[in-house]
């Protein structure tokens, strides 16, 4: 690889910089400060911890009543004034199973769009596509979730609470469905297929006794699946349900069939949220092939021969 883009960036007078950044190991700088991506990864897992402190020294209640309010995404709280939301609720997490599947995500995507993108601009498009994709679901939940029946199952009601970073990470996913759309990757359906099925245990037997036993069942799969991942074991990441297919397809498939789902059961996901990150990835991902053609159409084809 490194010898390949060295004769490519020589050959159209591409920046220096850019191969330097290029020919590094993808994930080797993980403990080294220059990886923005660890940085944020980082920031999250503290934050969650310091929620998780004030729970337990001050209560739920004090927590919920006191605090969620000024650090989650409400849409009726953000249009009435607190719109600090917008940005605090990019990195909090309340739930561990939800942490580590975010952040696992974004080490290995974001890790990668460092990569091609640079520092700089990686902050800047992980920020404002999270800004962006908070924004779209709160204007679509005023507008179109308070009616209740399919609006509000679609666009969710404005009520609800939102958290967490997949917003921003579905806008790596567009940059890279972008940039690099036939290079293969895997989407991990089983712990989105074990919270589809809870979501349905939970519509079918909302009173059961059983309902906590199979939420602790779903949370231990869940982290198993994670960690199913991370051991690179062909045999172990099964246990996850790894389906491979090219990058351009991964953000519909990880969008359009929990919108389906989500009007039948009631899913805990930000599907308006996972849109607006997603449509800021491709507005980006489409500047950059207009304004660095030859970069991007080198990146474009190493990446297809993969």
């Amino acid at each position: 690889m490194k010898k390949w883009f060295e004769d490519k960036f020589e050959d159209n007078k591409i920046r220096s910089y850019t191969r330097h950044r290029m020919s590094k190991p993808l994930f080797g700088s993980f403990f080294r400060r220059h990886s923005t991506t660890n940085w944020i990864i980082a920031i999250n897992i503290i934050i969650f911890f310091v929620i998780w402190v004030t729970i337990l020294t001050l209560g739920e209640d004090f927590f919920n009543n006191n605090i969620l309010n000024y650090i989650a995404l409400q849409p009726s709280l953000f249009f009435d004034g607190y719109i600090l939301q917008i940005f605090t609720s990019m990195f909090i997490h309340i739930d561990a199973g939800h942490l580590l599947a975010n952040m696992v995500s974004l080490f290995f995507i974001g890790n990668f769009v460092e990569k091609l993108i640079g520092r700089k601009r990686f902050v800047l498009v992980y920020i404002l596509s999270g800004i962006f994709a908070g924004l779209l679901y709160a204007s679509l939940s005023i507008l179109l979730g308070s009616s209740g029946g399919v609006g509000e199952k679609i666009f969710v009601s404005p009520a609800i609470f939102a958290v967490g970073a997949s917003g921003a990470i579905f806008a790596l996913l567009g940059i890279l469905a972008v940039l690099i759309p036939y290079n293969r990757v895997y989407l991990i359906a089983g712990p989105i297929i074990a919270i589809i099925l809870l979501a349905v245990a939970r519509s079918i037997f909302p009173s059961s006794s059983f309902m906590p036993i199979l939420d602790l069942l779903v949370s231990l799969y869940f982290i198993f699946a994670i960690v199913s991942i991370l051991s690179f074991n062909s045999k172990l990441m099964r246990i996850s349900v790894p389906i491979e297919m090219p990058f351009w397809v991964l953000p519909i498939v990880a969008i359009v069939p929990l919108v389906i789902i989500g009007l039948f059961v009631d899913l805990p996901i930000g599907n308006t949220a996972h849109l607006g990150g997603l449509i800021a990835g491709l507005l980006y991902a489409n500047y950059l092939k207009v304004k660095y053609r030859k970069k991007t159409e080198i990146i474009k084809r190493y990446f297809s021969r993969r």
